[in-house]
């Protein structure tokens, strides 16, 4: 009897669970609708809630793309009005899933999330500089630097006392270096010609302004130091200095034409444009996320 008893429980149960997890299914699409959108990856700093004034927005924006180009990690300032019915954390982490904010070799990015209305702010912060920033830390930093901002409705000021906390922090980490400022720019045999034209030039205003001994003198300084620069070795750097020397100093070639030869006219014509070429390729562009943060939940929340 107590076996036939038990069936029609344990059929009970499968039902309860079974409606239990139709349920559970009918309303998480429903849930997914009310959360707050992530918006697009527009710029550094994004604010939804009209807050900071141009002149704050573009202070801030310029101090992290100043720091991202010297430094390398990426740094993102989301401003919203409230996150109901998700919590900050939750809301922040789904955030730096999609913009993946951080170089994508080293996945180096720190999300700032404030929810003006809730009065709750997030430091999200990438797994590659969780021990940069540890949860303590970020913690500290809310409550320290940028709660007392905050309760004063000086939301500039508290966000930058959180960046100087911020920066100083990665700073002090073992990153690498950003593409392009890792090294300056190579010197190789690619960058001969260049070196033989750019010589000729200087040689012919050095020698105009100086004479011939002091202008080959200061030509070749120019053009050691320059190649050195350039990443050349000292003793390449030396053997260019040397090269330039004799050229202009004992060659006597790149002479200041007269006007109306025109071959000198053509040097420095020519120069100019590889000069323009060579080095004009750095200007600016969109910001968009490196896509390689990895956010694991790392970071702290808090309220003002």
């Amino acid at each position: 009897m107590s076996v036939l008893r038990s069936r029609p429980l344990a059929l009970a149960g499968l039902v309860l669970r079974w409606l239990a997890a139709l349920l559970l299914g009918a309303w998480l699409p429903v849930a997914a609708q009310d959360v707050l959108p992530v918006p697009a990856l527009s710029a550094r700093v994004i604010d939804q809630t009209g807050t900071l004034s141009a002149e704050q927005r573009s202070a801030l924006e310029a101090r992290l793309a100043a720091f991202e180009a010297q430094a390398g990690p990426q740094i993102v300032v989301l401003m919203v009005q409230s996150t109901q019915p998700e919590d900050i954390a939750a809301y922040a982490q789904r955030v730096g899933d999609t913009w993946k904010i951080g170089r994508r070799e080293d996945g180096d990015g720190v999300l700032l999330v404030v929810a003006k209305g809730d009065r709750r702010m997030r430091i999200e912060v990438a797994k590659a500089l969780e021990g940069a920033i540890p949860d303590l830390a970020a913690r500290q930093i809310i409550e320290q630097q940028v709660r007392p901002h905050f309760r004063a409705d000086d939301y500039a000021g508290g966000l930058d006392a959180a960046l100087d906390a911020l920066i100083a922090r990665v700073r002090g980490e073992d990153l690498p270096a950003p593409a392009g400022e890792a090294a300056p720019p190579a010197f190789d045999s690619d960058g001969l010609g260049f070196f033989f034209v750019a010589t000729l030039v200087v040689g012919s205003l050095m020698t105009s302004l100086l004479g011939r001994r002091a202008g080959a003198l200061a030509t070749a300084g120019a053009v050691g130091g320059v190649a050195w620069w350039l990443g050349a070795g000292l003793l390449l750097a030396l053997g260019a200095a040397f090269a330039a020397l004799l050229l202009v100093g004992v060659l006597n070639i790149g002479a200041m034409r007269r006007p109306g030869r025109g071959r000198g006219g053509s040097w420095i014509g020519g120069s100019g444009g590889g000069f323009g070429g060579g080095f004009g390729g750095g200007g600016g562009g969109g910001f968009s996320s490196g896509g390689g943060g990895d956010f694991g939940g790392g970071g702290a929340s808090g309220s003002w």
